[in-house]
Protein backbone atom coordinates (compact mmCIF):
# COMPACT_ATOMS: atom_id res chain seq x y z
CA UNK A 1 0.00 0.00 0.00
CA UNK A 2 2.80 2.40 1.00
CA UNK A 3 4.71 1.43 -2.13
CA UNK A 4 1.70 2.23 -4.32
CA UNK A 5 1.22 5.58 -2.61
CA UNK A 6 4.87 6.54 -3.10
CA UNK A 7 4.68 5.49 -6.75
CA UNK A 8 1.53 7.56 -7.24
CA UNK A 9 3.12 10.64 -5.66
CA UNK A 10 6.25 10.27 -7.79
CA UNK A 11 4.13 9.87 -10.92
CA UNK A 12 2.21 13.04 -10.12
CA UNK A 13 5.42 14.97 -9.45
CA UNK A 14 7.10 13.79 -12.64
CA UNK A 15 3.98 14.36 -14.73
CA UNK A 16 3.48 17.80 -13.21
CA UNK A 17 7.08 18.76 -14.02
CA UNK A 18 6.75 17.57 -17.61
CA UNK A 19 3.51 19.47 -18.11
CA UNK A 20 4.97 22.67 -16.61
CA UNK A 21 8.04 22.37 -18.81
CA UNK A 22 6.05 22.03 -22.03
CA UNK A 23 5.46 25.77 -22.17
CA UNK A 24 9.18 26.45 -22.73
CA UNK A 25 11.32 25.05 -25.53
CA UNK A 26 15.10 25.41 -25.60
CA UNK A 27 16.37 25.64 -29.19
CA UNK A 28 20.06 25.67 -30.09
CA UNK A 29 20.57 26.98 -33.60
CA UNK A 30 23.29 28.54 -35.68
CA UNK A 31 24.42 32.14 -35.75
CA UNK A 32 23.41 32.34 -39.41
CA UNK A 33 19.72 31.80 -38.66
CA UNK A 34 19.90 34.25 -35.75
CA UNK A 35 22.03 36.96 -37.39
CA UNK A 36 19.92 36.98 -40.53
CA UNK A 37 16.73 37.68 -38.57
CA UNK A 38 14.95 34.52 -39.73
CA UNK A 39 14.30 33.27 -36.20
CA UNK A 40 12.87 36.66 -35.25
CA UNK A 41 10.30 36.09 -37.98
CA UNK A 42 9.47 32.44 -37.35
CA UNK A 43 9.53 31.89 -33.60
CA UNK A 44 6.96 34.53 -32.53
CA UNK A 45 4.52 32.99 -35.01
CA UNK A 46 5.18 29.51 -33.59
CA UNK A 47 4.59 30.86 -30.06
CA UNK A 48 1.39 32.59 -31.16
CA UNK A 49 0.01 29.34 -32.59
CA UNK A 50 1.16 26.94 -29.86
CA UNK A 51 1.64 29.06 -26.69
CA UNK A 52 5.16 27.57 -26.42
CA UNK A 53 7.87 30.13 -25.67
CA UNK A 54 11.19 29.41 -27.37
CA UNK A 55 14.47 30.16 -25.62
CA UNK A 56 16.90 30.68 -28.52
CA UNK A 57 20.60 29.83 -28.09
CA UNK A 58 22.63 30.97 -31.12
CA UNK A 59 25.95 29.14 -31.38
CA UNK A 60 27.98 27.22 -33.94
CA UNK A 61 26.70 23.84 -35.11
CA UNK A 62 29.36 21.96 -33.13
CA UNK A 63 28.35 23.62 -29.86
CA UNK A 64 24.64 23.25 -30.64
CA UNK A 65 25.08 19.50 -31.05
CA UNK A 66 27.14 19.33 -27.85
CA UNK A 67 24.31 21.06 -25.97
CA UNK A 68 21.95 18.48 -27.44
CA UNK A 69 24.19 15.57 -26.46
CA UNK A 70 24.31 16.87 -22.89
CA UNK A 71 20.54 17.39 -22.74
CA UNK A 72 20.91 21.13 -22.14
CA UNK A 73 18.49 21.94 -24.97
CA UNK A 74 15.37 20.27 -26.33
CA UNK A 75 15.99 20.64 -30.05
CA UNK A 76 18.68 21.76 -32.51
CA UNK A 77 18.54 23.43 -35.94
CA UNK A 78 21.96 23.06 -37.56
CA UNK A 79 23.84 22.66 -40.84
CA UNK A 80 26.47 19.93 -40.99
CA UNK A 81 24.92 16.75 -42.33
CA UNK A 82 27.71 14.34 -41.37
CA UNK A 83 27.68 15.66 -37.79
CA UNK A 84 23.87 15.56 -37.73
CA UNK A 85 23.86 11.91 -38.83
CA UNK A 86 26.45 11.04 -36.16
CA UNK A 87 24.27 12.82 -33.56
CA UNK A 88 21.26 10.70 -34.52
CA UNK A 89 23.19 7.45 -34.95
CA UNK A 90 24.77 7.96 -31.53
CA UNK A 91 21.30 7.98 -29.98
CA UNK A 92 21.32 11.65 -29.04
CA UNK A 93 18.71 12.89 -31.51
CA UNK A 94 15.50 11.70 -33.15
CA UNK A 95 13.03 12.77 -35.83
CA UNK A 96 15.52 14.66 -38.00
CA UNK A 97 13.85 16.62 -40.81
CA UNK A 98 15.10 18.77 -43.67
CA UNK A 99 14.07 22.40 -43.25
CA UNK A 100 15.82 24.62 -45.81
CA UNK A 101 19.11 25.47 -47.42
CA UNK A 102 21.09 28.61 -48.13
CA UNK A 103 24.57 29.11 -49.51
CA UNK A 104 28.07 30.21 -48.65
CA UNK A 105 30.08 32.82 -50.52
CA UNK A 106 33.75 33.84 -50.63
CA UNK A 107 34.45 37.47 -49.77
CA UNK A 108 37.68 39.42 -49.67
CA UNK A 109 39.62 42.54 -50.66
CA UNK A 110 38.40 44.43 -53.71
CA UNK A 111 41.97 44.30 -55.02
CA UNK A 112 41.75 40.47 -54.99
CA UNK A 113 45.48 39.83 -54.42
CA UNK A 114 45.05 36.08 -54.95
CA UNK A 115 43.49 36.65 -58.38
CA UNK A 116 40.35 34.64 -57.64
CA UNK A 117 38.35 36.46 -60.31
CA UNK A 118 37.49 34.13 -63.14
CA UNK A 119 37.95 30.96 -61.06
CA UNK A 120 35.87 28.07 -62.35
CA UNK A 121 35.18 26.52 -58.95
CA UNK A 122 35.46 27.19 -55.24
CA UNK A 123 38.31 24.65 -55.20
CA UNK A 124 40.22 26.86 -57.63
CA UNK A 125 39.47 29.93 -55.50
CA UNK A 126 41.03 28.26 -52.47
CA UNK A 127 43.97 26.96 -54.48
CA UNK A 128 44.74 30.50 -55.65
CA UNK A 129 44.46 31.90 -52.13
CA UNK A 130 46.81 29.22 -50.80
CA UNK A 131 49.30 29.73 -53.65
CA UNK A 132 49.41 33.50 -53.06
CA UNK A 133 49.44 33.13 -49.26
CA UNK A 134 46.96 36.00 -49.12
CA UNK A 135 45.43 36.33 -45.62
CA UNK A 136 42.43 34.08 -44.99
CA UNK A 137 40.33 34.27 -41.82
CA UNK A 138 38.66 31.08 -40.62
CA UNK A 139 35.98 30.97 -37.94
CA UNK A 140 37.88 28.10 -36.34
CA UNK A 141 34.98 27.42 -33.97
CA UNK A 142 33.68 23.98 -34.99
CA UNK A 143 30.56 25.60 -36.45
CA UNK A 144 28.80 24.25 -39.53
CA UNK A 145 30.48 26.99 -41.54
CA UNK A 146 33.90 26.01 -40.19
CA UNK A 147 33.25 22.32 -40.92
CA UNK A 148 32.25 23.13 -44.50
CA UNK A 149 35.26 25.38 -44.97
CA UNK A 150 37.62 22.60 -43.86
CA UNK A 151 35.86 20.15 -46.19
CA UNK A 152 36.31 22.57 -49.10
CA UNK A 153 40.01 23.00 -48.34
CA UNK A 154 40.39 19.23 -48.32
CA UNK A 155 38.48 18.96 -51.61
CA UNK A 156 40.77 21.58 -53.13
CA UNK A 157 43.84 19.48 -52.30
CA UNK A 158 45.30 22.26 -50.16
CA UNK A 159 45.99 22.16 -46.42
CA UNK A 160 45.74 25.69 -45.01
CA UNK A 161 48.31 26.78 -42.47
CA UNK A 162 51.07 29.21 -41.74
CA UNK A 163 50.88 32.89 -40.96
CA UNK A 164 48.46 33.63 -43.82
CA UNK A 165 45.73 31.35 -42.40
CA UNK A 166 44.22 32.49 -39.10
CA UNK A 167 41.59 30.73 -37.00
CA UNK A 168 39.85 33.25 -34.77
CA UNK A 169 37.35 31.11 -32.84
CA UNK A 170 34.57 33.63 -33.40
CA UNK A 171 31.06 33.78 -34.84
CA UNK A 172 30.43 34.83 -38.42
CA UNK A 173 29.81 38.52 -37.77
CA UNK A 174 33.02 38.98 -35.81
CA UNK A 175 34.95 36.91 -38.38
CA UNK A 176 33.77 39.22 -41.15
CA UNK A 177 34.82 42.25 -39.13
CA UNK A 178 38.30 40.81 -38.58
CA UNK A 179 38.65 39.95 -42.28
CA UNK A 180 37.65 43.50 -43.11
CA UNK A 181 40.17 45.00 -40.67
CA UNK A 182 43.15 43.16 -42.18
CA UNK A 183 41.93 43.01 -45.81
CA UNK A 184 41.61 39.25 -45.83
CA UNK A 185 39.51 36.58 -47.51
CA UNK A 186 36.91 34.52 -45.66
CA UNK A 187 33.90 32.29 -46.28
CA UNK A 188 30.52 33.38 -44.96
CA UNK A 189 26.87 32.46 -45.23
CA UNK A 190 25.00 34.88 -47.48
CA UNK A 191 22.55 36.02 -44.78
CA UNK A 192 25.22 37.26 -42.37
CA UNK A 193 27.05 38.88 -45.27
CA UNK A 194 23.96 40.86 -46.26
CA UNK A 195 23.42 41.91 -42.65
CA UNK A 196 27.01 43.24 -42.38
CA UNK A 197 27.82 44.24 -45.96
CA UNK A 198 27.07 47.95 -45.58
CA UNK A 199 29.61 48.19 -42.73
CA UNK A 200 32.44 46.47 -44.62
CA UNK A 201 34.93 47.35 -47.34
CA UNK A 202 35.62 43.76 -48.46
CA UNK A 203 33.51 42.49 -51.36
CA UNK A 204 31.71 39.38 -52.55
CA UNK A 205 34.13 37.63 -54.92
CA UNK A 206 32.75 34.14 -55.57
CA UNK A 207 29.34 32.44 -55.33
CA UNK A 208 26.84 29.99 -56.86
CA UNK A 209 28.96 26.82 -56.85
CA UNK A 210 27.10 23.63 -55.73
CA UNK A 211 29.72 22.75 -53.04
CA UNK A 212 28.78 26.05 -51.38
CA UNK A 213 25.13 25.04 -50.92
CA UNK A 214 24.25 24.64 -47.25
CA UNK A 215 21.32 22.44 -46.05
CA UNK A 216 19.78 22.74 -42.57
CA UNK A 217 18.22 19.98 -40.48
CA UNK A 218 16.12 20.12 -37.32
CA UNK A 219 16.50 17.35 -34.71
CA UNK A 220 14.73 16.67 -31.42
CA UNK A 221 16.91 15.60 -28.51
CA UNK A 222 16.22 11.94 -27.73
CA UNK A 223 13.87 11.73 -24.70
CA UNK A 224 15.03 8.17 -24.00
CA UNK A 225 18.51 9.50 -23.28
CA UNK A 226 17.35 12.70 -21.56
CA UNK A 227 13.86 12.11 -20.09
CA UNK A 228 13.53 15.71 -18.85
CA UNK A 229 13.66 17.33 -22.29
CA UNK A 230 10.55 18.91 -23.77
CA UNK A 231 10.07 16.32 -26.50
CA UNK A 232 6.43 17.26 -26.97
CA UNK A 233 7.36 20.87 -27.72
CA UNK A 234 10.23 19.78 -29.96
CA UNK A 235 7.89 17.57 -31.98
CA UNK A 236 5.47 20.45 -32.39
CA UNK A 237 8.25 22.75 -33.66
CA UNK A 238 9.45 20.14 -36.16
CA UNK A 239 5.90 19.66 -37.46
CA UNK A 240 5.31 23.42 -37.58
CA UNK A 241 8.55 24.52 -39.27
CA UNK A 242 8.16 21.86 -41.99
CA UNK A 243 4.51 22.76 -42.64
CA UNK A 244 3.53 24.60 -45.86
CA UNK A 245 2.75 27.92 -44.08
CA UNK A 246 6.12 28.04 -42.28
CA UNK A 247 7.97 26.92 -45.41
CA UNK A 248 6.26 29.77 -47.27
CA UNK A 249 7.48 32.22 -44.61
CA UNK A 250 11.02 30.90 -45.06
CA UNK A 251 10.75 31.27 -48.83
CA UNK A 252 9.52 34.86 -48.59
CA UNK A 253 12.14 36.00 -46.05
CA UNK A 254 14.49 38.46 -47.77
CA UNK A 255 17.24 40.96 -47.00
CA UNK A 256 17.83 43.76 -49.50
CA UNK A 257 15.48 42.00 -51.88
CA UNK A 258 17.44 38.74 -51.84
CA UNK A 259 15.95 35.43 -50.77
CA UNK A 260 18.22 33.88 -48.14
CA UNK A 261 16.79 30.43 -47.54
CA UNK A 262 15.14 27.92 -49.87
CA UNK A 263 12.51 25.63 -48.27
CA UNK A 264 13.52 21.97 -48.26
CA UNK A 265 10.93 20.14 -46.13
CA UNK A 266 10.21 16.76 -47.63
CA UNK A 267 13.55 16.60 -49.46
CA UNK A 268 15.12 13.18 -49.72
CA UNK A 269 17.52 12.64 -46.82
Amino acid sequence: MLRKAVFLIMTILVTGYAQADESLLKLATTTSTANSGLMDLLLPKFTEETSIEVHLIAVGTGKALRLGREGDVDIVLVHARAAEDAFVEGGYGVDRADVMYNDFIIVGPASDPAGTAGSGSVAEVLQRIAASKAPFISRGDDSGTHKRELFLWQSSGKKPGGSWYREVGQGMGKTLQIANEIDAYTMTDRGTWLAYESKLDIELLYQDDPPLFNPYGIIAVNPERHPDVNYSGASKLIKWITSPPAQKMISEFKIKGQQLFVPAAGSSS
